[in-house]
């Protein structure tokens, strides 16, 4: 039996039918942009694994840091140890950070960063005496799997099995141009409750959804709005951070400041798990007590692998290097060119792009959604064309690596341009 028959066999994949699709295609390795597969296929990794990879598959700056890493300490327990990774790293992500950020808190990936970031806006009330139970979040939000970032996430088919264990959250309708003034109004609303722990959002855009995305003067509003009513604000920059939008991070793009920011994806530029939960002097001053009922009873078996920690210190001085900046701004300038020459082909129903993120919507008969029938259609279209475009149903987006050259970029353009002219009118 073959590797493939093998996986079949042993392997559960996520948001895959364990019946009706196509078998896996078997990677053998990866290096910069592509991935190799054992039929010796060369594959453009246009959305950096599930947004994770920033500098290439197999970067040798990472790959030297975990290795050199795993060679003095692979391992310890993180309560009541600490060691120099763990510490350099986050020292330079509150560097970059918005100011206010005080702390890190580690963890494993980006719905476990939720978690904590939840946990500790819950909690920072009950050290405070105060019972606050509601969360406010955008309607069509993506947090995670893990019960708590679900219960904050839109309501749909991926959380319906589970709705009846998910705690309440308000949720307010996603802004667009033409319901701002009613937004605001459903959050001040909610606001009004007094009984508001935490706002939690995916600044200026949502990934998961479609990559949509919203005016960042409105969520300036809504942040100065729910923090002068003393409520706690959770950047989910999972998806956002490190670079993608344009700036370091989409808080950047904001004039106010979150109270807690969550971290993970290209934290350690797509090599090692890990997660990363800040928050800001005010709310690490509830949690200083001597008192063990009023600290954060939270961790995680591998919280702050040292491992991690290295690949992510080599991954955030990349980033910060000038040619990676470069490159961003590069990548930036060229979805926005792409988009001149295809926005208006009669089969797309928008096309958007911020930085290094480009989404494309195709017009359907269907509803557009995460289960429409195209992505059957675009899946293998691409993949027959050596790039993986990985499909939300009727969209399709690019996310690339910051090394990814315009030539590459170019091979990405054209299939894309070749299923726009395949396709009927």
């Amino acid at each position: 039996m073959n590797w493939v028959g093998r996986d079949k066999v042993s392997i559960w994949h996520p948001f895959t039918p364990l019946e009706g699709v196509d078998e896996p295609l078997h990677v053998t390795k990866a290096e910069g942009v592509y991935l190799h597969t054992e039929n010796g296929q060369k594959i453009i990794d246009a959305v950096s694994s599930w947004w994770v990879n920033l500098h290439g598959h197999s970067n040798p700056a990472i790959a030297e840091a975990i290795s050199k890493q795993a060679s003095s300490l692979e391992h310890v327990i993180f309560a009541g140890f600490t060691h120099q990774p763990a510490i350099e790293l986050a020292e330079g992500l509150l560097e970059v950070l918005p100011k206010n950020q005080s702390k890190i808190f580690y963890s494993d990936n980006g719905s476990t960063a939720v978690e904590v970031a939840l946990k500790m806006s819950f909690q920072y009330w009950f050290n405070k005496d105060q019972e606050k139970r509601k969360i406010i979040a955008i309607d069509g939000a993506y947090h995670g799997d893990t019960f708590g970032s679900m219960s904050v996430g839109e309501r749909s088919d991926f959380t319906k099995p589970f709705v009846k264990q998910l705690f309440d959250v308000d949720f307010i309708d996603f802004p667009t141009q033409h319901n701002e003034s009613d937004v605001l109004r459903q959050f001040e609303e909610y606001l009004n409750s007094n009984d508001i722990a935490a706002f939690i959002y995916e600044p200026i855009i949502q990934g998961a959804s479609g990559m949509r995305i919203y005016n960042h003067k409105l969520l300036d509003k809504l942040i100065t709005l729910a923090q002068n009513h003393g409520v706690i604000c959770i950047a989910d920059e999972v998806m956002t951070g490190f670079g993608r939008t344009g700036k370091l991070f989409a808080s950047d793009h904001l004039e106010t400041e979150p109270d807690i920011v969550c971290l993970s994806k290209g934290l350690t530029g797509g090599a090692i798990a890990l997660g990363a939960t800040s928050c800001s002097a005010q709310i690490i001053k509830e949690f200083q007590s001597k008192d063990l009922k009023k600290a954060f009873l939270h961790g995680h078996s591998y919280t702050a692998n040292p491992m991690a920690c290295a690949a992510g210190i080599a991954s955030l001085k990349l980033l910060l290097d000038c040619e990676c900046q470069q490159n961003i701004q590069r990548i930036t300038k060229k979805h926005v060119e792409f988009i001149d020459s295809i926005k208006t082909k009669e089969i797309v129903k928008e096309v958007r792009s911020l930085g290094t993120i480009l989404a494309l919507e195709f017009k359907t008969d269907e509803d557009s959604s995460y289960f429409s029938e195209m992505r059957n259609t675009l899946y293998p279209f691409f993949i027959e064309r050596n790039v993986l475009l990985r499909p939300l149903g009727n969209l399709i987006y690019i996310i690339p690596p910051y090394i990814i050259t315009n030539d590459e970029l170019e091979v990405i353009y054209s299939a894309i341009t070749e299923f726009l002219k395949l396709s009927p009118s």
